[in-house]
């Protein structure tokens, strides 16, 4: 298992790319490795440790899907369900026509439904708010394209996911999640938070967030105590590395879901105006390295805290990086960017050598 490379690029994450803290974790077969640089708490000096929680951000979905998919080969849910027959009336008006919106459609993110995310003015002026009244936020602006006609990101889609998961079995989306999910696979750092509570359970490092400002000399909030009322379902989960590892190798190896839902899940579609050399299923994604390798897992962001948790499509080998902030210096410029180039440090650098190697031996027969 590689870590000098990736102990190298979570140490320029920190002296170069500015971010407080940062953490890693792989597992590959039997194997485990744990790595940190940076610190947890720029008061203290705390390093980052394993048993460390965060906000995860949109991996939410992934569970959300998880859910959703296990309902449906209960017979609780059907794919071809639409938003109308769970939830009359919400889904209605600007174009947006709950009717015609499956949930399949809401997972897949082909639901033509408004990002209600993007409308940051009202989000910001709105404190703690239900589910009902982000989806209102979003029916303020018009439907940009026709259910299953087009693809687009929307947080919306989970936040509806959501509310049908809780209508279709009368219980709260939480006690699914343990359920189906956090309960048989022991993840005991895992969890959606209840209401309004702002805290972050247990362990954790301190969040901080530069509030989206390009500057590199911007001002630093700790954001650690934030509501997640208004992420919910698309994206206001808490995790650590060791949990999110031992998650996406129980699904990407196919030990949480039947085949068929496997399937279902599984089933790519392109992406559009999202992250670079990515498609999208059912809550997860695939994201193909500029060396060619492609992974599968799912990436996740809130204020101060950024996440990325990829693996082969087996599941025998993944891996969760985790920033403790929501910014990067040149000369990466975003986070997002960083942490890729810690998936690569971890899942292609040796093989491409070993490839080099193997083309220096037997000439240029094969260029």
């Amino acid at each position: 298992m590689t870590t000098e490379k990736v102990r190298h690029a979570l140490h320029r994450a920190v002296t170069e790319g500015g971010v407080p803290g940062i953490l890693a974790e792989a597992r590959q077969g039997d194997s485990r490795w744990f790595g940190a640089d940076g610190t947890a708490d720029r008061e203290t000096g705390r390093e980052r440790r394993q048993e460390d929680r965060f906000r995860i951000g949109s991996i939410t979905k992934t569970f959300v899907a998880t859910v959703a998919l296990r309902l449906t080969a209960e017979g609780t849910l059907n794919l071809n369900d639409t938003v109308e027959k769970w939830l009359p009336g919400l889904l209605h008006g600007n174009g947006h026509d709950g009717s015609s919106v499956t949930l399949a459609q809401l997972l897949n993110n082909t639901s033509g439904t408004v990002n209600y995310t993007d409308d940051t003015e009202t989000l910001q002026q709105t404190g703690s708010c239900t589910p009902e009244e982000l989806v209102r936020m979003a029916l303020a602006h018009p439907a940009p394209f026709a259910p299953g006609t087009d693809w687009a990101y929307s947080n919306t889609n989970y936040i509806l996911a959501g509310l049908i998961i809780e209508r279709a079995t009368g219980r709260p989306l939480v006690e699914g999640i343990v359920r189906h999910i956090t309960g048989p696979l022991g993840l005991s750092g895992t969890y959606l938070p209840r209401g309004d509570d702002s805290s972050i359970a247990g362990p954790h490092s301190r969040h901080y967030t530069k509030l989206h400002s390009p500057d590199p000399d911007a001002e630093i909030y700790d954001a650690t105590e934030l509501d997640p009322t208004p992420y919910w379902a698309a994206g206001a989960m808490i995790s650590t590395a060791g949990d999110l590892n031992r998650f996406f190798r129980a699904l990407l190896g196919g030990r949480l879901l039947p085949a068929p839902q496997q399937a279902e899940m599984f089933t790519m579609v392109p992406t559009k105006d999202w992250l670079p050399g990515t498609t999208y299923g059912f809550g997860i994604s695939s994201l193909t390295l500029t060396e060619g390798r492609t992974l599968w897992g799912m990436a996740g962001a809130l204020f101060g805290s950024w996440t990325c948790a990829y693996g082969t499509r087996d599941g025998r080998h993944v891996l969760t990086v985790n920033l403790n902030a929501d910014w990067a210096n040149a000369p990466w410029d975003d986070p997002l960017a960083l942490l890729t180039e810690v998936l690569a440090a971890q899942f292609q650098p040796d093989e491409a050598a070993d490839r080099t190697a193997s083309g220096a031996a037997a000439g240029t027969a094969h260029r």
